[in-house]
């Protein structure tokens, strides 16, 4: 080994808690960046690649079949700016019901020929596509599950007729539930129903505004209110890839935080070393060491760690992705989403790359050392600085311990800003996670509409298959269920809520229409924007399905699958993830024409004032046994395993960054313990206990803990307004002001003290150390 190789080897082997805080640093660097980054490209890989395998549809039109003809629809696309099209498509609103299965969800079934090859090309994952009446080809993502030689009936429509499932294909822009040849759409249209199906690729349509003005142009011609849906293929891919872009916000913030920790602190470290080992440097340049290889002898020591560091990190982020890629595999069908070579490769060389700058840096002044000056230098420091700040804390009313400690920091005031800087990154990420886990709280909260304090849940769906009449369990009546809730002793607010299935023209898949009876205002509903409905005919719906039919509040749109087509007026948008955003909340008096069974009811129920839930449950029971139906306490419970990820990943980052915090502070102390041995020696020469010492030890970092933490917590809080809006606009949730403003007076005061901890944590061992230190070995130390 060479005489650099020895330098560099018993510098880290000498320096080992610099060593292990450069490699923790690194390793919470380039774990977020690794995750962040992987997720950031694998996000929008799968659609990428199927949207251009497919010549997907960047924007598809649903048409009223009895305001427009086919002949107007086909000249749209010679429209400018259109650079192909496809169609027009019969389409139709179905409701199918499989091998005898109870009532089926309804679906949207379009009359095409072939698979298409120009546009919306569609993919067939297996068997293959219908070529005669009778056959039928469903997506992946039905509602019923796809299996070959599946038979499927129609009993509401004219006689009845029977489909086979040929094939299971996927649409990457999601235009259809199923397909048949154009031939079969006779059969499956009721009387006075039906429409027709544009799907158009546009030169222009990287963004919403050029989406929106070729459908502005295609549709400018046709008579007015023929088009009665849209679907932008920017919404489908920010659906497909929001799982994924979800993590990336927060993970963008922590690895910030990781980055510019681990610059701070590896050059604080080395610079800290040159400046306590400047006899050690001056002895180095008097054997030979020219000045470039003392430089590189304090480089090659940061780099050792940080390249331990790094490949813990990689291989934390690799792990921690795991379950994140695992939901993103289940969207196309994708084999094995791996994180990128390039990611890794990029996210090693950048942070080595910056702690080898940072380092040679802080080092570049050791090589410029003269060697007789080097020499000259001892391990004494200078006296000189904070003596005001000692005479000041000597008048203040503390032990003297106590007073020498909180003078310190001025003594040192370059380490102490090292040390405040790293608490600082420390409470600021404390006071993100504690923010983030409490939105996300809030948003579940919106999620389960638990305000009620009592719940009758409602019977679950009948899909098995129909056996004989005395084998089926009858249904409760909601009427007489209300009846018996209202006639309970108790019982304060109640409403009821039923959930229908049925689709929204021109948007693929299932829509559930929640139609309430009674005031559901006090639910537990979180509004954005807009009103709750107060009177039939209006609607609220969550942010993701104004994205998806592209409308706001005050726009229309038209309900099909039930009896009869119902057209709502929305009034308000309301914070709701459930099924993908994809639900429309009206009165049930909406629904009364159009669908006047509605079976699947749960009610809800808020006790009066003074009333034991309790005893009310068991009383409410007994009156509801004979209806077969069962109260609970409380609201439904919705989890969700990916608030229970984030939560996770934000506390393990959190933890890590923490002690990192920590143990840079315990490095500055250690350093500033060891300058002051023969200090502290004299101070137990003239009495000083074991106990002040630790004393005088911990409030040297008080003032630096508490100046950090304050200053900590509003950045934090800074960090969460920025993070949180965007992690709502991945999930394609927008969310209010009582979501985002979770932090209070009261919770504020213990953040700004975890700095405090932080620093105490970090200056608990030298302070342990100092106690012990006899003080003979103390007064010998030079």
């Amino acid at each position: 080994m060479s005489a650099l190789g020895k330098v560099v080897r018993s510098g880290v082997g000498r320096r080992r808690v610099q060593t292990l805080v450069i490699g923790l640093a690194t390793m919470m660097a380039v774990a977020a960046s690794v995750l962040g980054g992987s997720l950031l490209v694998v996000s929008g890989a799968p659609f990428a690649d199927a949207f251009a395998a497919q010549r997907g549809a960047h924007l598809s039109v649903e048409f009223d079949a009895g305001q427009v003809s086919a002949g107007q629809l086909s000249a749209s696309a010679d429209t400018a700016g259109v650079s192909s099209a496809a169609g027009p498509f019969r389409t139709a609103t179905v409701a199918p019901t499989s091998d005898g299965a109870g009532s089926g969800w309804p679906m949207t079934v379009v009359g095409r020929g072939d698979p298409g090859r120009d546009v919306d090309e569609v993919a067939l994952l297996d068997g293959r596509w219908p070529t005669r009446s009778g056959e039928i080809v469903l997506s992946a993502g039905s509602s019923l599950i796809p299996t070959l030689g599946m038979k499927l009936s129609f009993p509401e429509l004219s006689g009845g007729p029977t489909l086979t499932v040929v094939g299971v294909a996927r649409s990457v822009t999601q235009t259809a539930d199923a397909w048949v040849v154009p031939s079969q759409m006779p059969a499956l249209t009721a009387p006075g129903s039906g429409g027709y199906q544009m799907l158009y690729r546009f030169t222009d349509a990287g963004t919403a505004a050029q989406v929106n003005a070729g459908g502005e142009a295609v549709t400018e011609n046709l008579p007015q209110g023929a088009a009665v849906g849209k679907q932008s293929w920017l919404t489908v891919k920010k659906n497909a890839e929001r799982d994924t872009a979800l993590y990336v916000p927060f993970l963008i913030a922590f690895g910030a935080l990781g980055l510019v920790m681990s610059v701070f602190i590896v050059g604080n470290i080395v610079a800290a070393a040159v400046g306590a080992g400047t006899r050690r440097i001056g002895i180095l340049k008097a054997i030979g060491f020219t000045p470039a290889q003392v430089v590189r002898a304090y480089v090659g020591q940061a780099l050792i760690p940080a390249a331990v560091g790094t490949a813990l990190g990689v291989l934390a982020g690799h792990l921690l992705a795991v379950p994140v890629l695992a939901e993103t595999e289940e969207v196309y069908g994708s084999s094995s989403l791996t994180i990128a070579p390039w990611v890794d490769a990029a996210v090693i060389a950048g942070v080595l790359g910056l702690v080898a700058g940072t380092a040679w840096a802080s080092a570049w002044r050791a090589g410029r050392l003269r060697t007789v000056d080097a020499l000259a230098v001892g391990r004494s420091t200078s006296t000189r600085r904070g003596r005001w700040a000692a005479r000041l804390a000597g008048r203040l009313p503390l032990p003297q311990p106590v007073a020498l400690g909180l003078a310190r920091p001025f003594a040192r005031p370059a380490r102490a800003l090292a040390m405040g800087t790293a608490v600082l990154f420390g409470a600021i990420a404390v006071t993100f996670t504690v923010g983030m886990v409490a939105s996300l709280g809030a948003v579940m909260k919106a999620k389960a509409h638990d305000a009620a304090d009592v719940t009758v849940p409602a019977p679950m769906p009948d899909f098995g298959p129909r056996g004989p009449a005395s084998e089926k369990k009858p249904r409760a009546d909601p009427a007489a269920v209300a009846a018996a809730i209202e006639a309970s002793a108790g019982t304060g607010k109640h409403y009821s809520a039923a959930t229908v299935r049925a689709t929204v023209s021109g948007v693929a898949g299932i829509v559930d229409v929640i139609a309430f009876t009674g005031d559901a205002s006090w639910g537990g509903y979180t509004m954005v924007s807009g009103r709750w409905t107060d009177k039939p005919g209006e609607a609220v719906v969550p942010t993701a399905f104004l994205a998806a039919t592209g409308t706001r509040i005050g726009d229309t749109v038209t309900v099909n699958g039930l009896d009869r087509p119902v057209t709502v007026r929305i009034v308000g948008e309301v914070l709701d993830p459930r099924n993908d955003g994809m639900q429309v909340f009206t009165d049930a008096t909406t629904l009364a024409a159009a669908h006047p069974d509605l079976t699947e009811t749960s009610h809800h129920i808020a006790v009066a004032s003074g009333t034991d839930v309790t005893r009310y449950v068991d009383a409410t029971n007994k009156n509801l046994a004979p209806l077969g139906a069962t109260a609970q306490v409380g609201g439904p419970s919705n989890g969700s395993d990916m608030v229970l990820t984030l939560n996770s990943l934000s506390a393990i980052l959190t933890l890590m960054l923490v002690a990192v915090a920590a143990l840079g502070v315990l490095n500055g102390v250690l350093l500033d313990t060891r300058e002051r041995v023969r200090e502290i020696g004299v101070y137990k020469a003239l009495g000083m206990t074991p106990r002040q010492t630790v004393g005088m030890v911990l409030t040297s970092v008080v003032v630096t803990g508490l100046v950090a933490g304050a200053l900590g917590v509003p950045l934090g809080v800074t960090l969460h307004g920025w993070v949180i809006p965007a992690m709502g606009d991945s999930a394609g949730l927008r969310l209010p002001d009582s979501v985002i403003a979770v932090y209070h007076g009261a919770e504020l005061l213990p953040l700004a003290l975890g700095g405090l901890l932080i620093a105490a944590l970090g200056a608990l061992m030298p302070a342990g150390w100092a106690a012990k230190a006899r003080t003979a070995t103390a007064l010998r130390t030079e």
